[in-house]
């Protein structure tokens, strides 16, 4: 994972007991016996970095303390333990404003000497991708993912096609060091198919989300693996442009969503939401992707490579026929074709 270009290991919520006298955080000395500073030190070591949780509410989700009024005392722990990622959740919150609440603890983690990087986990209910940036890093922006291609729960919980349809109009606010969080990688979970998991990467890659995994990665099957270290997928989502996907036709239940890429080349994913194949026949000449200026797809000829199947598959100036599995994706790089 690490050499597939996986950089974070983070802890969720449990990991602290208290405070002591002092008002410093207290992790859980049977979880942790050697404490946060040794962990840190090792997963460094594993030329990795070190993650953790806390919450701007008095009480974390699990009923652990918050970091409501420790902010800065929190923030310098952190620091002093070697931390370089904070997800900070929003349970708790006791009717504050998110975008305050947010960049007190944004002011203590800058303050602290340490770069940390900042997730904020506000579920999308205050618009955080309207002021995020300048206070986090990334923000989700919805409530939480459930290991399903198309479900919801009364309690906010979200399938993959969920969160995806929330993602369309988001786009003008993700960009290089704010990014647009739809929460982590359900792959190899067991809920969903082969094919579901392969959308669910696939179309985290075009909307340039974090990749997160969130699999027990000590009992992944060979397939789980393939899908979370396809490299030429990863390498969509960590295009140095930085730009989120837009959904360039919406054709009810199949649409197609680009993604400008560096170079002037661009991604392209065919979703196909039914539960039948999608016998694909599409001529590229007859559309013009009208946000994308340096592609022209009526005027030069472009390559089509298989991100899945690792392959040229044809050019666009000719007809595209493929048979996109159900709930299935076909996505594919265009890279200008040499005279």
């Amino acid at each position: 994972m690490r050499d597939a270009g996986y950089q974070y290991i983070v802890i969720d919520d449990c990991w602290q007991v208290g405070r002591d006298s002092a008002g410093n955080i207290i992790p859980d000395p049977k979880r942790f016996p050697s404490g946060m500073k040794a962990l840190a030190d090792y997963i460094h070591m594993k030329g990795l970095k070190f993650g953790i949780y806390s919450c701007a509410g008095s009480l974390t989700c699990q009923g652990r303390p918050g970091s409501r009024g420790y902010q800065f005392q929190d923030a310098r722990q952190y620091a002093v333990w070697g931390v370089d990622y904070l997800k900070y959740d929003w349970c708790s919150n006791d009717g504050q404003d998110p975008k305050a609440a947010y960049k007190t603890m944004s002011d203590a983690l800058k303050a602290s000497g340490r770069s940390i990087v900042f997730s904020i986990c506000e579920w999308g209910e205050g618009k955080p991708w309207k002021w995020g940036e300048g206070i986090g890093n990334l923000w989700r922006t919805t409530a939480d993912i459930r290991d399903c291609y198309h479900c919801t729960f009364d309690w906010g919980g979200l399938g993959v096609l969920d969160i995806i349809d929330k993602q369309a109009d988001l786009w003008r606010y993700a960009g290089p060091g704010h990014w647009n969080d739809p929460d982590m990688l359900e792959v190899g979970n067991g809920g969903m198919t082969y094919d579901e998991y392969k959308t669910h990467f696939s179309m985290w890659a075009m909307l340039a989300a974090p990749l997160m995994a969130g699999n027990d990665l000590t009992k992944m099957d060979k397939q789980t693996r393939e899908i979370l270290t396809n490299s030429d997928v990863i390498a969509v989502d960590q295009d140095s442009k930085g730009e989120q996907a837009r959904k360039f036709m919406d054709l009810g239940e199949y649409e197609i969503w680009a993604k400008p890429l560096s170079n002037g080349e661009i991604a392209v994913c065919f979703l196909n939401r039914t539960n039948q194949p999608w016998k694909l026949n599409y001529d590229w000449t007859k559309q013009t992707m009208y946000f994308v200026r340096d592609v022209d797809l009526h005027q030069r000829v472009y390559g089509v490579y298989d991100l899945w199947e690792h392959k040229t598959i044809g050019q666009t100036n000719q007809r595209l026929k493929r048979e996109i599995p159900a709930h299935g994706v076909l996505m594919v790089r265009l890279s200008l074709m040499k005279k």
